[in-house]
């Protein structure tokens, strides 16, 4: 029997009981931590405009706030983030367009995301379209001044 490899947009769909609010661990500073819904994640990266774009620091902080947490926990939100822009890719491919523009989320310190589809070499080339300038600094890419475009209304 072939196993069927589970879509972005499957994991995307799928319901969750989420979003969950609980004690953050010690490591990450305590308080309150929200797990956030998936869905959530999609609607903070799909408001970011053309020519802007937002860490993942700043959705976390934006998905701590809207869920009343003192953080948003960094591994499932970068998990959902790389959900999100696999369900966006699949999007394309079956119906011709992207369904959120990913490539302008980014991880911390401007830095190009190895795990999202075409790697950073896709999204360094939609990040040109928009006129940014990439830096590489061995095998990481970065959005070169990227705070002078980061996205303030999350």
């Amino acid at each position: 029997m072939a196993y069927k490899r589970t879509t972005g947009r499957e994991k995307l769909d799928k319901p969750h009981n989420l979003p969950e609010v609980k004690l953050a661990p010690e490591i990450w500073g305590g308080g309150t931590m929200v797990i956030p819904h998936p869905m959530q994640v999609r609607e903070l990266m799909d408001s970011i405009p053309e020519g802007q774009v937002a860490t993942l620091d700043e959705v976390r902080s934006t998905l701590a706030g809207k869920n009343g947490a003192d953080i948003a926990c960094p591994m499932t939100s970068g998990i959902f983030m790389s959900m999100v822009a696999q369900a966006s890719h699949e999007d394309k491919e079956e119906h011709g367009s992207f369904s959120v523009a990913y490539w302008r989320s980014l991880k911390r310190n401007g830095e190009l995301n190895p795990k999202f589809p075409e790697g950073i070499e896709g999204q360094a080339k939609r990040l040109e379209a928009e006129g940014h300038s990439i830096t590489y600094r061995g095998k990481k890419a970065f959005v070169e001044d990227f705070e002078k475009y980061l996205f303030k209304s999350l």
